[in-house]
């Protein structure tokens, strides 16, 4: 595999594109917006979504789809929300044979399935993988050392993969848990706003740890449940993800929990940014795929009723500690 097509030049879309460059591959990084296109040939760098961080100059950027797709190996680096609309115009552009690895993490408010399933019912029999893992994208853009989880069915096409995406400081493992690799990372970014709200409300790193443990059960629950392993959710994709992305306001939804529990409101600060926290869906998404489920998820419960409906921050933290005490394990 020497031509890797990366869909989506956000700035994680971007970082995977480094990462492949690094690892000697030929790489066309697929943007929507015609600035990003020029910041990248002209000046080499995506001033937009990953300012400052010079990109290799092999990396060829292009707004034509069908570019990026003719390649034998394709990132899908979109947002989570517009994951099915890109596998959709990605479908008829593709080798039948060319893997598209998933790198978005959520669930699809609508349908409530997992970036797997809405890739599988746009894409029919296409190979798909999910990669996923405790990742900030300036630190993978800048080299800095990176592990990952890689999960897919075919194990010899995860052995191609991992030797065209693995370098010297980004390091994928292989799985073929693409449930559990999912889950861990959507259901993060609703804990990591939980997080946020902790710092913001300075409330302790003993409630921040406590948030944590507690919100890895719930992910536990909910993975379990869709058939997820146990063991793939204390891995990278699962206690990695949620333990990088709870504890460092380099996180897009911590910093977002972080300004919620100083006060200010959620429409305030998604309009200041160009980047998308994709806690702010997963929220709306995961407790109602909870409900369906029979899953109990009073965390992901209370950060969605906080962001989508209306209710009170301070009453949220009482209703949360005031719950009737129980086992650990339940």
């Amino acid at each position: 595999m020497q031509r890797i097509g990366v869909i989506g030049a956000g700035a994680w879309g971007t970082a995977l594109a480094m990462a492949a460059a690094r690892a000697g591959r030929q790489v066309v990084l697929q943007a929507r917006e015609p600035e990003v296109v020029d910041s990248i040939t002209q000046h080499g760098e995506n001033s937009l979504f990953l300012p400052g961080i010079p990109l290799d100059p092999a990396i060829r950027a292009t707004a034509d789809l069908a570019e990026a797709a003719a390649v034998d190996a394709v990132l899908l680096v979109t947002p989570a929300q517009h994951l099915r609309a890109a596998c959709r115009s990605l479908k008829p552009l593709l080798s039948p044979t060319v893997p598209v690895v998933i790198c978005a993490k959520g669930i699809e408010i609508d349908t409530g399935d997992l970036m797997s399933e809405a890739a599988k019912a746009e894409l029919g029999n296409q190979p798909l993988a999910v990669l996923s893992g405790p990742t900030f994208a300036a630190e993978v853009a800048k080299g800095l050392p990176t592990a990952v989880t890689l999960a897919i069915e075919d194990a010899d096409l995860g052995r191609q993969l991992l030797a065209a995406l693995g370098g010297r400081t980004f390091r994928p493992y292989l799985s073929d848990d693409l449930i559990g690799a999912q889950v861990g990372g959507a259901v993060k970014n609703v804990l990591a706003i939980a997080c946020g709200i902790v710092h913001g409300r300075a409330l302790g790193d003993n409630a921040r740890a406590a948030l944590i443990t507690r919100g890895l059960a719930e992910i536990a629950r909910l993975g379990v449940t869709l058939g997820a392993r146990p063991e793939t959710l204390m891995g990278l994709s699962g206690l990695g993800d949620l333990t990088l992305t709870c504890s460092s306001l380099q996180s897009r939804n911590m910093s977002l929990g972080a300004a919620l529990g100083q006060g200010r409101r959620l429409e305030e600060v998604l309009g200041e940014r160009r980047s998308v926290a994709e806690g702010v869906y997963t929220a709306r998404a995961v407790t109602k795929l909870a409900a369906a489920k029979g899953v109990d998820m009073p965390l992901c419960q209370a950060v969605d009723a906080l962001l989508n409906h209306g209710a009170d921050l301070e009453a949220m933290i009482d209703g949360l500690m005031a719950r009737p005490f129980k086992p650990e394990g339940l």
